[in-house]
């Protein structure tokens, strides 16, 4: 079973497995945690991290994945935090960065920043893939 918490993708990834016929068989929830206190509400996130290192970093999306395995009854979660744009960038972290975390049940996240180039679509397109192929070469 698939657990997936995403913030600046807003829950494509879940429509993307959702749309798949017979993804009741494999995906339990979705999380979009949007804000800081829903990423702590709902997922555990640390307020310590996320103030130390901000929502789009791996620590957040290692605790975002864990916290989505600790309240699911998946086997496999991931997550996605970013900043797509149009604004919002940052000298360190400039629209584009996108952060994303794999986990599976007894183990620890892997963690992944990637920068894409784009509008805003296009970022958070470039997101629900390759978080749905860090899933796949994870399994």
């Amino acid at each position: 079973m698939l657990a997936c918490a995403e913030s600046c993708t807003g829950g494509w990834v879940s429509e993307v497995v959702t749309a798949t016929a017979g993804s009741s068989q494999w995906f339990d929830r979705g999380f979009v945690t949007y804000s800081n206190a829903a990423k702590q509400e709902l997922l555990g996130v640390g307020a310590d991290t996320l103030r130390q290192e901000g929502a789009v970093s791996e620590a957040v999306v290692g605790e975002m994945a864990a916290g989505a395995l600790r309240r699911s009854h998946a086997q496999a979660a991931l997550a996605i935090s970013g900043v797509a744009g149009p604004s919002g960038g940052s000298p360190g972290k400039p629209v584009g960065t996108v952060c994303f975390a794999w986990v599976l049940r007894g183990g620890e996240p892997k963690t992944e920043t990637r920068l894409y180039a784009g509008d805003r679509e296009t970022v958070r397109r470039q997101s629900v893939i390759h978080a749905l192929q860090g899933l796949l070469g994870m399994l």
